[in-house]
């Protein structure tokens, strides 16, 4: 994406805006990748959920693949190159507000990423990044999202099994 293609922070919030009480579930893609046993996750820089750790993720484009997506997120959020490994789970994060009214609903999308390179860099909707350990998310030195962990342990699992 060249400067003049990129979106203005007037475009950024409209895009954010429209996202609050939508008329449907948003389609939204997680990059899961690990690098031995470590995985990377990024601290978010926006709201919702701003200085929260989970996976390098943003919404799908209209077009793109599940897994084209993940790694476009990737790469914005991290500069880190990753190939598409399969999907891991799906899950919704859907939100509330006081009146019981759904304000944000997303339907994430996990894929596995198999590292390729890059050591990780915080950029675009990421204020951080970090390759952790599954102890350290046990120890709570990184506050996250109740789906990181049984994320990590599948993408674990995964990355263990032989390929057939």
């Amino acid at each position: 994406m060249t400067a003049s293609t990129a979106p203005s922070a007037a475009d950024l919030a409209a895009r954010r805006a429209a996202r609050r009480y939508p008329d449907r579930p948003i389609v939204a893609v997680l990059a899961v990748v690990l690098r031995g046993e470590r995985a990377l996750i990024v601290q978010r820089a926006q709201q919702p959920n701003a200085g929260r750790w989970g996976f390098p993720g943003g919404v799908l484009e209209l077009g793109e693949t599940v897994a084209d997506g993940a790694m476009r997120e990737l790469l914005e959020e991290t500069g880190i190159v990753a190939e598409p490994a399969g999907t891991l789970t799906v899950n919704d994060a859907i939100h509330r507000d006081d009146e019981g009214r759904v304000q944000f609903h997303y339907t994430l999308i996990a894929v596995r990423g198999a590292w390729r390179s890059g050591d990780g860099v915080a950029a675009d909707d990421a204020a951080d990044v970090a390759w952790v350990s599954r102890a350290e998310i046990v120890a709570g030195l990184y506050p996250t999202f109740p789906t990181l962990l049984p994320l990590f342990d599948l993408a674990l699992e995964q990355s263990a099994e032989p390929a057939t």
